[in-house]
């Protein structure tokens, strides 16, 4: 059976992390934080990361309120999703991602690194945490 990778976004306007599964989409893995250049330049380097990993689906947060209704931000993610998916015609999806930024640096603590380290990982591992969730779900 062919397999194609789910690649996990952590979208802000500022940083996006990033996170891959494996091979038969069981554990996501944190690979990168992405500096922010601009919509289009955005989705292009989305766009050529997916292809060069072999995803078929792309996962990204969706930021509600603790209410579990919409935010501004969600609705701006969701914008941003249509047009990566019209972009690379790659499936989009969005996973729930309240909390995650929380677990992902309570994760970091643990880890007992310097908060300069767990900023610099923050992102991409709440893109690998957003994605183990949305693979869990699904199974």
């Amino acid at each position: 059976m062919q397999y194609k990778r789910y690649m996990g976004l952590d979208y802000g306007k500022a940083r996006i992390g990033i996170a891959f599964s494996d091979l038969t989409c069981t554990i996501a893995n944190a690979d990168r934080v992405y500096k922010c250049k601009g919509q289009e330049e955005d989705i292009k380097f989305l766009t050529n990361l997916a292809k060069e990993k072999d995803v078929g689906f792309i996962v990204i947060g969706l930021p509600l309120n603790a209410d579990g209704t919409e935010s501004e931000m969600s609705k701006y993610v969701q914008n941003f999703g249509q047009a990566l998916f019209e972009y690379s015609q790659i499936k989009v999806f969005y996973q729930d991602e309240r909390y995650t930024s929380f677990e992902a640096e309570e994760y970091l603590k643990e880890a007992k690194l310097s908060w300069e380290k767990r900023k610099e990982l923050l992102d991409k591992v709440s893109a690998q945490i957003i994605l183990q969730n949305y693979l869990d779900e699904r199974k």
